[in-house]
């Protein structure tokens, strides 16, 4: 192909794919400014913008709000089978993991959580909401409701918070086992967007999920919050 055929801007995505398969940019890395870009190519930062969005739209690149353009690694997998273990999931991957507690206080259930607890609205639940870095880099947002007449002192338990799954395992003896998960997309909340370092238009991935203990209790109605362009969800079958 001539290459005064190619538009000017996919010749500077050209340019930084190769840059990104030789390695001179790795995953991780943080790509030069669009000014910086703009000198390089001699072009104008519309034009650099566009050759960026083209490599997002490859999942080369990844832009974090506020932090600027970063080398893309593999999606995250998440694999959503019958026992819930996203820690276990996430370490399996070779990925480092931290957890910011957002909230865990106490809240009457409104009607969307009292049904899917299977309680009367009004009747006192657990929240516990955190925020889930991968290798530093914010993923997900968690919201769990669980009901107090089954854990009436989970909130004392703070410091157990960063595995849900093995604080209900250590301290009431109970199983964290899938019954049922909605998927949806959706366009981020503003607050969730900070909290997740994206643009108020960027796509999330919501997932709403209903847990029982080994006695098929209902324990917890979670709602999670998924960056979109991090994230592969897939749900496995388990004989």
């Amino acid at each position: 192909m001539n290459r005064d055929t190619v538009p000017v801007y996919a010749q500077i995505a050209n340019e930084l794919r190769q840059n990104i398969n030789q390695g001179i940019y790795q995953v991780g890395d943080k790509l030069p400014t669009e000014n910086q870009l703009s000198e390089r190519f001699r072009v104008n930062r519309h034009t650099v913008r566009r050759a960026i969005a083209l490599l997002k739209s490859e999942g080369l690149l990844r832009v974090d709000q506020g932090r600027g353009t970063f080398v893309a690694g593999m999606p995250i997998r998440y694999p959503i089978g019958k026992r819930v273990r996203y820690n276990a999931a996430m370490m399996a991957q070779g990925l480092e993991m931290s957890f910011q507690l957002l909230r865990a206080v106490e809240i009457p259930a409104n009607s969307s959580v009292a049904n899917n607890l299977q309680l009367s609205p009004g009747d006192p639940v657990a929240l516990i909401e955190r925020l889930t870095f991968i290798d530093d880099h914010p993923i997900s947002i968690s919201t769990g409701h669980f009901p107090l007449n089954y854990f009436p002192n989970i909130l004392s338990f703070q410091h157990k918070m960063w595995s849900i799954s093995q604080l209900l395992r250590e301290v009431y003896g109970c199983d964290h086992i899938r019954q049922s998960t909605r998927v949806s997309a959706r366009v981020v909340r503003p607050q969730d967007a900070r909290l997740l370092r994206l643009p108020l238009n960027h796509p999330i991935l919501l997932t709403e999920s209903v847990n029982l203990d080994q006695d098929d209790r209902i324990i917890e109605y979670g709602v999670t919050r998924f960056r979109g362009d991090r994230m592969e969800l897939v749900f496995e079958n388990e004989m």
